[in-house]
């Protein structure tokens, strides 16, 4: 009986294994052997400097983390560009004698995506995510970069969705 359990869970992981339409970080089959990330430019009206490098470094190594795909700096089959369109700190909520109790920390990218093995794909859209923080502190140092961090491995993470896992 063991010896039946044993082929089957093996003859199960050979046919999982030869298939090329699943894997693990849920992109399905990609046809495209490189990518490239521009760098993103910071056009935001409160510029907060070095976010645009660090977003794009951010972009690569997250690609390069959850796909077989080689970084190249032209002519990549699948290419992302854009600009950090918002960087806005604004009041949220507010305590009894009407000073603010809290802040959030907005950021917005605009991405193009293009995928020249298949112009379907192809998309130009804006992804944005927050981080909250006490009004009475500043956002500098390492609440920044924990700002940062958050904010950042969202919006990557949904861009890669967008783009790879079709989600």
């Amino acid at each position: 009986m063991k010896h039946l359990q044993y082929i089957f869970a093996v003859t199960i992981l050979f046919f999982f294994s030869g298939c090329s339409v699943y894997n693990f970080t849920g992109t399905g089959k990609i046809d495209a052997k490189t990518f490239q990330v521009n760098y993103f430019q910071n056009n935001a009206a409160l510029v907060e400097p070095g976010i645009e490098r660090t977003f794009t470094i951010e972009l690569q190594e997250l690609i390069q983390n959850q796909t077989n795909l080689s970084l190249t700096n032209s002519g990549g089959d699948l290419v992302y560009e854009g600009e950090i369109r918002e960087y806005r700190i604004t009041p949220m909520t507010a305590t009894a004698d009407q000073q603010a109790a809290q802040n959030r920390l907005s950021i917005t990218v605009n991405v193009r995506f293009v995928n020249k093995k298949n112009s379907d794909d192809d998309f130009e859209k804006p992804f944005s995510f927050y981080y909250d923080f006490p009004a009475n502190e500043q956002l500098v140092g390492s609440r920044l970069t924990e700002a940062l961090d958050e904010i950042f491995e969202r919006i990557t993470q949904d861009i890669f969705n967008a783009s790879l896992a079709k989600w």
